[in-house]
């Protein structure tokens, strides 16, 4: 029996920016129960809920205040427990965000730690002596600007934070904290969750030691970083090696609940698919992970093709694809460049993230195609666009609410202020108006995914990539009973390719075959069911052109 998250599609919600229920222009819990029936109607496995838990919100609830209590502003346990049921009622699992790397400053565990070197919690954060100086320990920075170490006056030590100085790290190198995540774990698993989608995942353990961290390799054409983190290959303070014992016993966790299951998020720019593959090996460690490898600028053939590939080839691991998130500007405007319109690059970017091997994460809004929100500094909420602006815009412009309803902002997301922005981009894409018009992106997606639950072999078959030029990304899907090619032209151009074989078009963009020849139009692609003894043979190669005079 196939194993539900295995090629499952995940849902991600972001519940700040979901549906608010109560007026304060926050999304919460309630809401999320009232537009289930949404998510449903497009055909995934499951919903993530990004965090919930009792925050003081300096990060938007990744800094942790009380593991075991809901935010007042998205409801109470109860809501919780109301909002699985009916998830389950209708068909859908719930994961939700856990996030162990660190906690909140105002958590109580950190609260005894900064209070001297010998109470019971000590050292279940990451402290350290400053140098002879008064200077930190050692030169590691933290992602949102400036060092990775805060000074303590009441201890005489500095503190480690990889995030924010709001955001201490928690001593994974300390049994008892480990203990202690656990717990926090099975506490909501016995509350019937369905898994967990793991933050930063890589970031559990440090290097002992505290040695510096090496400049970063960069090619001399890059530009200088925006932020001065991407200077450094960050070979200590994260990705180490003590990280796979403590995912083994997690899982040991996750095995004592049938049917539960784990997504890592793995941030390393250096050695990432490395990592998915590591930590997903076997069946004792995570069921699966992903990385920002799809979450970026590149839309080429040869980078979704490596990708897949140096995960998948000589490892038995599972990656979980995505390429939208909460974290990073929303692709139908990274890609924009690749395509001359938006409503086909919606269309051509779903088909391929649902044909590659591997599950799938959706982010809200997604299925909407809603573009980035470009949003004045003014309006922005998160510390990491504030302080890199304007080169750095930060992420609220990808987690702006959801435009539910026709006409102005709001749009049916609350009766009193949205916390972001909706602008009329988005509101022109609400769920209303494209439930209504059978070509809509919304109507593609629920096209797109039931057609892949109904090929069993895009969601556990083999993949193998076909030798073709740029712009083309050709790879056939298959299993013991059905094979498909599928074949996506990633630009603003018209291609002729030479397709060879027996085959009919299932699904499809911008694609028409005569005879050996297959034309795709711009953002063009096709899924071909394979048949008989003759398979598909494809060639293309772009000619160079011809340098202007």
């Amino acid at each position: 029996m196939r194993e539900w998250w295995r090629g499952g599609v995940i849902y991600q919600v972001y519940p700040r920016s979901f549906q608010d229920t109560n007026g304060d222009g926050v999304g919460d819990l309630p809401g999320i129960m009232r537009r289930l029936d949404h998510i449903a109607s497009l055909g995934v496995d499951c919903i993530w809920l990004s965090p919930i838990t009792q925050s003081p919100q300096a990060d938007m609830g990744y800094d942790v205040s009380d593991y075991k209590q809901v935010d007042p502003i998205f409801g109470s346990l109860d809501d919780f427990d109301s909002l699985v049921r009916r998830a389950h009622e209708l068909g859908l699992k719930v994961i939700m965000d856990q996030v162990l790397s660190h906690t909140s400053d105002l958590h109580p565990w950190f609260q005894e730690s900064r209070l001297s070197r010998t109470n019971s919690r000590a050292d279940w954060y990451i402290w350290a002596d400053p140098k002879k100086d008064g200077s930190p320990p050692n030169n590691w920075p933290a992602v949102f600007g400036g060092r990775a170490w805060e000074w303590n006056p009441t201890r005489g030590q500095y503190y480690m934070h990889n995030f924010l100085a709001a955001q201490p790290d928690l001593n994974f190198h300390n049994p008892k904290v480990q203990d202690a995540l656990l717990d926090v774990m099975r506490f909501w698993l016995e509350r019937g969750v369905d898994g967990f989608r793991l933050d930063t995942v890589n970031y559990y353990f440090h290097d002992a030691q505290l040695r510096n961290n090496p400049a970063a390799r960069r090619p001399r054409h890059l530009p200088y970083a925006v932020n001065p983190y991407d200077m450094q290959e960050h070979r200590y303070s994260k990705s180490q090696p003590e990280n796979v014992a403590f995912l083994k016993r997690v899982r040991k966790l996750l095995d004592g609940f049938p049917g539960t299951t784990t997504v890592g998020e793995v941030g390393d720019s250096h050695k990432s698919l490395q990592l998915m593959a590591e930590y997903t090996e076997g069946t004792d460690r995570l069921h699966m992970c992903y990385s920002f490898d799809m979450l970026g600028p590149e839309y080429t053939a040869e980078h979704f093709r490596s990708r897949v590939q140096r995960v998948f080839n000589g490892h038995s691991g599972w990656a979980c694809w995505s390429f939208s998130n909460h974290d990073v500007p929303r692709h139908v405007t990274r890609w924009k460049a690749n395509a001359l319109d938006q409503r086909r690059l919606a269309q051509q970017s779903a088909a391929l993230l649902l044909t590659l091997k591997g599950s799938v994460c959706l982010y809200q809004g997604e299925e909407l195609g809603l573009p980035e929100t470009d949003l004045r500094f003014e309006e922005l909420t998160d510390p990491r666009g504030i302080r890199f602006w304007p080169e750095d815009k930060g992420r609220d412009g990808c987690r702006t609410p959801i435009p539910w309803d026709e006409g102005e902002a709001p749009n049916g997301f609350t009766t009193g202020t949205p916390w972001l922005p909706i602008k009329p981009e988005s509101s022109a894409l609400s769920v209303a108006s494209q439930n209504a018009d059978p070509d809509s992106v919304l109507n593609f997606y629920r096209l797109a995914l039931a057609f892949r639950r109904a090929h069993a072999a895009l969601i556990d078959g083999e993949i193998e990539f076909f030798k073709a030029s740029e712009p083309l990304l050709a790879f056939r899907r298959r299993n013991a009973d059905e094979s498909l090619v599928c074949v996506f032209n990633l630009s603003p151009d018209t291609l002729k390719v030479t397709f060879d074989g027996d085959a009919e078009l299932a699904l499809g963009q911008n694609a028409e075959r005569h005879k050996s020849k297959l034309t795709l139009g711009p953002s063009g692609w096709g899924i071909f069911n394979e048949s008989g003894a003759n398979p598909l043979r494809i060639e293309f190669k772009r000619r160079a052109k011809k340098p202007s005079n």
